[in-house]
């Protein structure tokens, strides 16, 4: 059940960190893996490693703010596969700041990428899943989107609004065989994750306040991500739609 022999997957933001966990975990129980990112040196480097670990796949350059790109990689993906069988909107910006250090262009950024990324992407797939009344679509949120996170103020207004889309497409199209879902991790050890702390004026102390914020005292690892989505996209989930996943080490038990 936890197999995705014969899978078509598609994941956005391949190119590093849990995107990069999820496309090696999904290729290594057998899907066929699309690997999309606008890193085109990241993306390729996520490829080398699941081929050489014998999975199968191709990259894709992707940037999920354009919508023709989007289509084309639709149209790629279709007329080389006949299908997609799971989406998985991983690709993701951040951003560090109250509302009086967020700027109009941070938050407008943030949700070109977070929100609109999504959408742009989903709209150009659905079509397809809807025509063969059956697909699965990830999405990558937050603990962010569950729970309110100090000087994250565009982050979690995205995210909260990924976890709003994912709710709404699950009832709007649970009738066509479409499952909708998001997972919402905690702080996780990634490349995005020393972005954000590089932004902090002290970033070991910021490093151990995160890593104190989960019950469990430490951050997460991307393939601890990556297992959740291989549950998700796999028929162990075949009754598993319009939910937030969420996996933080216990930060949100005591919210």
């Amino acid at each position: 059940m936890f197999r995705l022999d014969d899978k078509v997957i598609l994941v956005t933001g391949a190119g590093s960190g849990i995107g990069s966990a999820i496309a090696r975990a999904c290729a290594g129980v057998g899907a066929y893996v699309y690997v999309t990112d606008c890193d085109a040196a990241g993306g390729r480097t996520t490829l080398t490693n699941l081929s050489s670990a014998g999975g199968a796949g191709e990259f894709l350059s992707l940037d999920v703010r354009d919508e023709k790109q989007c289509e084309a990689a639709a149209a790629t993906v279709v007329e080389r596969s006949g299908r997609l069988d799971v989406l998985v909107n991983n690709a993701g910006i951040g951003h560090v700041g109250d509302m009086l250090h967020t700027t109009g262009a941070d938050l407008d950024r943030l949700y070109a990428v977070n929100v609109r990324g999504v959408f742009n992407v989903t709209r150009v797939f659905l079509p397809h899943m809807i025509h063969r009344r059956s697909g699965n679509v990830i999405n990558m949120a937050s603990i962010g989107a569950v729970v309110g996170v100090r000087d994250r103020l565009a982050y979690c207004a995205t995210k909260f609004a990924v976890a709003g889309l994912t709710r709404s497409m699950a009832l709007d199209h649970a009738g066509d065989g479409i499952r909708v879902n998001c997972v919402c991790p905690g702080r996780v050890e990634t490349p995005f994750v020393a972005a954000r702390l590089r932004e902090y004026a002290d970033p070991e102390k910021a490093r151990a306040e995160m890593s104190s914020t989960q019950a469990l005292g430490r951050m997460g690892r991307p393939e601890e991500i990556a297992a959740a989505v291989v549950y998700l996209a796999s028929d162990a989930s075949s009754f598993v739609t319009g939910t937030e996943f969420i996996i933080d080490g216990g930060w949100s038990a005591g919210k």
